[in-house]
């Protein structure tokens, strides 16, 4: 393994640090309140970023989100690669990539994913049209279909135009937001997410590529834990360094409580559990660029995440004593995003039971 990042990658992740810093400050988040950054996203897109993406790769995409995670800015950065960008340029057939890449790489376009919590698909039936309406319903097919069912919360589907559906079945579909039986309605989350209740009434969808299966689902879901993972390694990233520079200088009985034997320790074990976070995004990041299984790897980090993540950005509000329970303070902001992130991912129990099947079954694949 090497995750060494090219120079493209070195580039791509200096020019986003560069805009997240001067953009997302905490003056204009909190003028923002729980609106998405429109201003930051146009200038992400006019210097290339999600374009790039398809040439850093998934690597590259955490690098960017783990910069976007330190300053908890206002984006649909990570919903619209993973779930617009890198699943059509993987799955979708050519015409689909010649109509729907160019829009996404603009940012004309943003894309959300409807994928519930854990591995679970959404209960979403698909009723086929067309000439394959008699085929099986879990037979791959290209066929369109109308989509019925609910997903109660979306991450940016108040700002998406273009949604990757997956039905009951773990096939995979796209939706326009605007289309006739796509109902959106705002819903409130622990982080500013322009989050969404989803709910389709027979809305037209075409499927992602010639043949829609289980295999496109599962990479898919396995980019967007690798993907979401990278951005918790930003998030308690930044809460650290908040938390170090505020009890490197907050002064008690004459000196600093970063002197603290306690605090010294808490703050270790933070940053022991930020590095495990990131080194595991890396590795499923990596994998997947390289063509490998990244399933479990995926799953993985996606653990490290929820559990790790939590336990940071408690430590760094903890560690800013009255101050971390200000709602208005920058530090209060990562302990949220944390903590939303921690529950997009699934819980720590859930994503364990998952792993332990798939390591099973991979076991008992294997020739004896």
């Amino acid at each position: 393994m090497d995750f060494t990042p090219t120079e493209e990658q070195r580039a791509a992740c200096a020019l986003a640090a560069e805009i997240f810093t001067d953009l997302s400050t905490p003056e204009r988040l909190s003028a923002l309140g729980t609106t998405t950054d429109g201003d930051l996203w146009k200038a992400l897109t006019a210097a290339g970023l999600p374009e790039a993406v398809e040439d850093i790769g998934l690597l590259g995409l955490v690098l960017l989100l783990e910069e976007q995670g330190r300053t908890t800015a206002q984006v649909p950065l990570a919903a619209t690669c993973v779930h617009g960008l890198l699943a059509v340029a993987a799955h979708g057939t050519p015409e689909q990539r010649e109509r729907l890449l160019p829009s996404l790489r603009s940012g004309a376009e943003v894309a959300a994913g409807a994928f519930t919590h854990g591995g679970a698909a959404p209960p979403v039936r698909a009723a086929l049209v067309g000439a394959m309406r008699g085929a099986p319903r879990s037979a791959p097919c290209a066929a369109p279909a109308r989509l019925t069912g609910t997903v109660p919360v979306v991450p940016w589907l108040c700002e998406a135009t273009l949604l990757l559906v997956p039905d009951a079945d773990r096939r995979l579909w796209l939706v326009r937001t605007a289309d006739e039986g796509v109902g959106v309605a705002p819903v409130a989350t622990t982080a500013p997410w322009s989050a969404g209740r989803l709910t389709l009434d027979g809305a037209p969808a075409e499927p992602l590529g010639d043949a829609v299966g289980p295999a496109p689902y599962d990479e898919v879901l396995a980019t967007a834990r690798t993907a979401f993972a990278g951005l918790q390694a930003g998030v308690c990233a930044g809460a650290l360094a908040r938390a170090v520079a505020h009890t490197s200088t907050r002064e008690q009985f004459g000196r600093p409580l970063s002197t603290n034997q306690g605090v010294l320790l808490r703050a270790a074990d933070a940053y022991m559990d930020t590095e495990a976070i990131r080194v595991t995004a890396y590795e499923a990041a990596w994998r997947r660029d390289e063509g490998l299984d990244a399933a479990p790897h995926a799953m993985t980090a996606a653990w490290w995440a929820a559990e790790a993540g939590i336990r940071v950005v408690h430590a760094g509000q903890h560690l800013h004593g009255g101050i971390g329970a200000d709602v208005t303070h920058p530090a209060h902001r990562h302990f949220l995003w944390g903590r939303q992130l921690g529950a997009y991912l699934g819980s720590g129990a859930q994503l364990l039971e998952e792993l332990g099947e798939l390591l099973t079954m991979s076991r008992m694949e294997e020739p004896a």
